[in-house]
């Protein structure tokens, strides 16, 4: 089992940029699917972005392609998701999440492994 632990969360203001990490212990992401989504208040759980570890294979959801990166660190076990031009809209709690597969998925059902969150804050 992999135990995913994020980091990077803060207050930033719109136009500023974060950068979330989140790192495996326990195993490798050798085998996995590596992806972000966040929770905003009211709203449902969202996807963001995610890496299939093994292709490098990189998915986007629309409203954070060209703002958002993912990338992975393979020798720290680590994801990053470096965050640009930051709009209050993407105010959330983001999540790092992990699924044994090649193939990426976009809704959290199939995420069976959760790193804990992280706050993230963009004033206007």
């Amino acid at each position: 089992q992999v135990q995913l632990v994020e980091s990077g969360g803060g207050l930033v203001q719109a136009g500023g940029s974060l950068r979330l990490s989140c790192a495996a212990s326990g195993r490798t992401f050798s085998n996995y699917v590596v992806g972000w989504f966040r929770q905003a208040p009211g709203k449902e759980r969202e996807f963001v972005a995610a890496i299939s570890w093994r292709s490098g294979t990189i998915y986007y959801e629309d409203s954070v392609k060209g703002r958002f990166t993912i990338s992975r660190d393979n020798a720290k076990n680590t994801v990053h998701l470096q965050m640009n031009s930051l709009r209050p809209e993407d105010t959330a709690v983001y999540y790092c999440a992990a699924h044994r597969s090649v193939s990426i998925y976009t809704s959290f059902q199939y995420y069976p492994y959760w790193g804990q969150g992280t706050q993230v804050t963009v004033s206007s």
